[in-house]
């Protein structure tokens, strides 16, 4: 009975790992299951809309690339559009940021309530922000800005916040322990020791907002995503193509010139 006794204790971590594991299977079977009827995947009417775009395609061939003033004056918006929505998001993080992490600030009476915050404003997406301010301050590429910049608020403050926790923070520490004013000790102690994280921060979410901001015009935020949204509407298909290539353009260059700036940080 003892021996009957131990093989059942050896093979019952066994059984119980394994009717997990299946537990687990079922759970994403009936997930992906659900998913699928409620989102009315159809491969029939993905077959017959594929034709539709290589017509569109081909009536969109050669490109219109006629005003090419306007073309980059839109590109230009679009550029502006994201370095200004980043900027501002950087500029109203980075005092937050060292309230918000863990081992830095005063107290979790302050960190909770401004983590609560930044988790807003990430869960509410840019396009949505944009949507809302183009009612409220007009059509254009300032709407966009504003929707980049809370948005993107949240999201670098709490990447700022997690590059402050992962730093070596004794001698920030140390000097709080001293006297020092805490954040006398976070400009002059700490900030210099993660300045190159929280620039490559920076750099990653400028090049994301350029291809964000592409979307952002057809809400009505202006920039190359407008010309966009207006080619589409009039079934400009050259038109669309060309705005198209632009765009491709215009985040290939972003990508190399922010991958430089990356490499000059780092």
């Amino acid at each position: 009975m003892a021996t009957d006794e131990r093989l059942a204790a050896q093979q019952w971590p066994i059984v119980t790992r394994r009717w997990r594991a299946f537990g687990w299977i079922a759970a994403l079977t009936t997930v992906y299951a659900v998913s699928w009827q409620l989102v009315g995947i159809d491969l029939g009417r993905a077959a017959e809309g594929l034709p539709r775009l290589l017509d569109w395609g081909a009536r969109g061939w050669p490109p219109d690339f006629s005003n090419p003033q306007v073309l980059a004056l839109r590109a230009a918006e679009t550029v502006a559009m994201a370095t200004l929505g980043t900027t501002i998001a950087a500029v109203l993080a980075l005092p937050l940021a060292w309230l918000a992490a863990d081992g830095i600030s005063p107290s979790k009476a302050v960190a909770v309530p401004i983590r609560w915050w930044f988790n807003a404003l990430r869960g509410i997406d840019s396009f949505i922000f944009a949507l809302i301010f183009v009612a409220a301050v007009g059509l254009g590429p300032f709407a966009g800005v504003l929707g980049i910049g809370l948005h993107v608020w949240g999201s670098m403050a709490k990447l700022y916040a997690e590059s402050m926790e992962t730093a070596n923070l004794r001698p920030f520490k140390a000097a709080v322990a001293s006297g020092a004013n805490r954040s006398k000790a976070f400009v002059f102690v700490l900030l210099p020791d993660v300045v190159r994280d929280l620039l490559s921060v920076t750099l990653f979410w400028w090049e994301f907002n350029v291809r964000a901001s592409t979307v952002l015009g057809i809400v009505g935020a202006g920039g190359i995503g407008q010309m966009l949204k207006n080619s589409m509407d009039l079934l400009d298909f050259p038109r669309v193509v060309a705005v198209i290539l632009v765009v491709l353009a215009l985040v290939t260059a972003i990508d190399q010139v922010s991958a430089l700036l990356r490499r000059r940080v780092a």
